[in-house]
């Protein structure tokens, strides 16, 4: 048996290539030897980790969530007003860098397959509602301190959970309508709006 360092380096070169799969063409199409053939390793050292395709994007999608956490751990741990993290948090799920493209491909591909699979649902669930409980933390923390205006953070935080979703999507899609400079300006309208001072939500902006 590999040891431990080992087994968990392995993995992530796994999991990795399957991201690199989906973003590439999908789930629906995802099939090990494409995983194998992009980690260069053999089919059977990925069924020694993932006995199942469905085990292998599971795990894939969880992957993803943790990297693009990972990704913003220093936005939430800044020693900043929580009106400032929350739009520095926002703003850097709307970047256009190769790494946020091929991690919403991902995060679209896995939805997709969870419309018709209960267990990638439940996965949803318990991930997704991390990432919504997250952005509703730093609207209470801006409450608390004055910046951000009062009202069920859970609601504030599903407006802008939906909004970054749903203009995502529609970027992936290539729509002539959601060009990065116009989707900056919906959220700034959206986080100028919970803002108790929104002019000087504007200031922290430039």
């Amino acid at each position: 048996m590999p040891r431990p360092s080992v087994e968990a380096e392995r993995r992530e070169q796994i999991l990795r290539a399957v991201c690199e799969v989906v973003s590439d063409s999908g789930f629906t199409s995802l099939r090990v030897t494409d995983v194998a053939e992009r980690a260069q390793i053999s089919t059977g050292s990925v069924h020694y980790y993932f006995e199942t395709k469905q085990d292998l994007i599971q795990a894939a999608f969880e992957w993803n969530f943790a990297r693009s956490l990972e990704r913003r751990k220093s936005i939430l741990s800044r020693k900043s007003s929580a009106l400032d993290r929350l739009r520095a948090y926002v703003d850097s799920f709307l970047r256009q860098d190769a790494q946020t493209i091929a991690s919403w491909h991902v995060w679209a591909e896995f939805w997709a397959a969870a419309l018709h699979d209960p267990d990638l649902r439940e996965l949803n669930e318990r991930v997704y509602g991390k990432w919504r409980t997250m952005v509703s933390e730093i609207i209470r923390s801006g409450q608390a301190e004055g910046t951000i205006r009062p009202g069920d953070p859970a609601v504030l935080a599903d407006t802008l959970v939906g909004a970054i979703d749903g203009l995502a999507i529609q970027s992936l899609l290539g729509s002539r309508r959601t060009k990065s400079r116009q989707n900056r300006a919906v959220f700034e309208h959206l986080i100028d709006a919970m803002a108790v001072d929104p002019e000087r939500a504007h200031v922290h902006s430039t």
